[in-house]
């Protein structure tokens, strides 16, 4: 990239990140310091607020960057990333946002323990809960990494090393000073931006093609070297049947696990009532819905406009075929509306990457705090205590993702994100449907139902191609893979479901029958809800 791409990108980075951090400053000095108003930010926001702030946390880098990355070059099959994300929403709608805003209080493990011996379950849930951020935490930084290495010209490892960094150490600022206030307005901010650059982006496509889509289809087979199997499925997963099955995994894992989201459900968490969470689900649809479509243009576009080979040559993984369009629809390189809307785009993106870190990181380090540490302290002794460790742990987060993202950062976001979903799908999912609905559930029940899919999901990654035994693995050049598939939910999903069924079926504890009709009614009334 020209050296007015850079200095263009980096001011726009600059700027965002000092309105972001100035935020932030302005949040830390005027609040008091409780539980409440560092996990929930006081419960003090309006639906539309939340709605804006649900989709910004939820518009990841894996959105903008990595399924158009994913469609740009394979066409059809990419889009199952924007269908199963956008799907995914209808169970958090119907099954989950409402229920647990009356149940729990900051975490999900909130929602379990209204039934069962907190300590147990508070340790497993929160187990899972960290683990499930920190995958979705390293997607952030690899397209962090990806977006800066090609603004600096694609070769400079430093640069994309220190970008990982940069970004861990801006997100540990966010949380640990403003808390859940501060992440909530950076995340609302980031939506309008997100949704003004993917708007202007699309708009430019079209008018690119005169407003035809079959031209920009027909164009961007013609580009993809694939030709009409380009506009067909089975590019990438139907090869044969490991492929096909790895398409099944992959769709159960994304439509069911934002329902497991420790940073999404705590959003549930921020408004007053539960009508108010609901009303946040349906205006974070309606902007999810809008910006998922605009994704399939942009990832079409990109292999029209720039060519599939070209995507390639600069992201193996397809992250930054979205900073190529637009360089591309601005005039191309050296032309000066090619360098404003290169950078305007990577300036959104890293906005998007910034935002997003802060929100898991928060929902996390909150897991870490008020259920790990909590559930060894005594409560009176709790609420002052929580916050300030939930500001350790989300250094100590940091930290993690930090190093995960440096080891991870050749693979497409797109693709991390579907394990982190895998994961909360398998070990979140089932054991706050269990909880919420079954009426015989039991504490073993829920502590094997989380072991039983995070274990089995997180063994099956490490045994799958994506750690070893193909060029594309974090370790290619040793082999140990034994599970053929990609995304471990076709396997891990109903084993999470089985293991809290057996575990319930051989519970020497009889079910809490006034436990669970007062959460039952406390769930679908709200009555007694914090």
């Amino acid at each position: 990239m020209s050296g007015n791409h850079q200095t263009l990108a980096l001011l726009l980075f600059s700027a965002f990140i000092a309105v972001t951090l100035g935020i932030t400053s302005w949040v830390s000095h005027n609040r008091h310091g409780s539980a409440e108003e560092f996990y929930v930010g006081g419960r003090l926001f309006s639906p539309m607020e939340n709605g804006f702030a649900i989709a910004g946390d939820y518009m990841s880098a894996a959105s903008f960057l990595g399924i158009s990355g994913l469609i740009a070059l394979f066409g059809y099959d990419g889009m199952l990333y924007s269908v199963g994300f956008l799907v995914a929403w209808l169970v958090v709608l119907f099954l989950v946002a409402e229920l647990v805003r009356n149940c729990g209080r900051f975490t999900l493990a909130d929602v379990i323990a209204s039934r069962m011996r907190e300590r147990p379950v508070r340790i497993a849930s929160g187990t899972s809960s960290v683990t499930v951020s920190l995958l979705y935490l390293v997607a952030q930084m690899v397209g962090a990494g990806s977006l800066v290495a090609l603004l600096l010209g694609g070769t400079s490892e430093a640069a994309r090393s220190w970008t990982v960094i940069g970004v861990g150490a801006l997100m540990v600022i966010y949380v640990s000073l403003g808390g859940m206030r501060a992440t909530t307005w950076i995340q609302i901010v980031k939506a309008v931006l997100l949704m003004a650059g993917a708007i202007v982006m699309t708009v430019l496509v079209l008018t690119r093609f005169h407003g035809d889509f079959n031209q920009l289809l027909n164009t961007a087979a013609e580009r993809s070297g694939h030709g009409k199997d380009f506009l067909s499925p089975g590019l990438k997963y139907g090869g044969n049947w490991t492929a096909r099955l790895d398409f099944i995994s992959l769709g159960l894992a994304l439509v069911l696990g934002t329902a497991g989201l420790p940073h999404i459900l705590a959003r549930f968490y921020t408004v007053p009532t539960a009508r108010a969470a609901r009303r946040s689900v349906v205006w974070s649809i309606g902007l999810i819905g809008s910006f998922y479509l605009m994704t399939i243009v942009l990832g079409f576009g990109a292999a029209a406009v720039v060519g599939t080979d070209e995507v390639r040559k600069s992201s193996a993984a397809g992250n930054t075929a979205v900073p190529l369009l637009a360089l591309n629809l601005g005039g191309g390189a050296g032309s000066t509306g090619g360098t404003v809307l290169f950078a305007v785009v990577a300036a959104v993106a890293f906005a998007t990457i910034l935002a997003v870190v802060a929100g898991i990181t928060l929902a996390s380090s909150a897991s870490v705090a008020h259920d790990l540490y909590a559930s060894l302290r005594r409560r009176h002794a709790r609420q002052r205590s929580e916050v300030a460790v939930a500001r350790l742990a989300a250094a100590g987060i940091g930290v993690a993702a930090i190093a995960l993202g440096l080891l991870a950062r050749d693979l497409n976001v797109a693709f991390l994100v579907g394990l982190a979903f895998a994961v909360a799908a398998s070990a979140n999912l089932p054991v706050l449907l269990y909880s919420l609905f079954w009426r015989n559930f039991t504490t073993r029940g829920a502590v094997w139902s989380v072991y039983g899919g995070l274990i089995p999901a997180m063994l099956l990654v490490v045994l799958s191609p994506v750690v070893s035994g193909s060029p594309e693995a974090l370790f290619p050049g040793v082999d140990f893979h034994v599970f053929p598939l990609q995304n471990p939910g076709l396997v891990s999903i109903p084993l999470g479901f089985l293991a809290g069924w057996i575990g319930t079926a051989t519970s020497a504890e009889p079910p809490d029958a006034a436990r669970h009709a007062e959460t039952e009614v406390r769930a679908l009334t709200g009555a007694g809800a914090v």
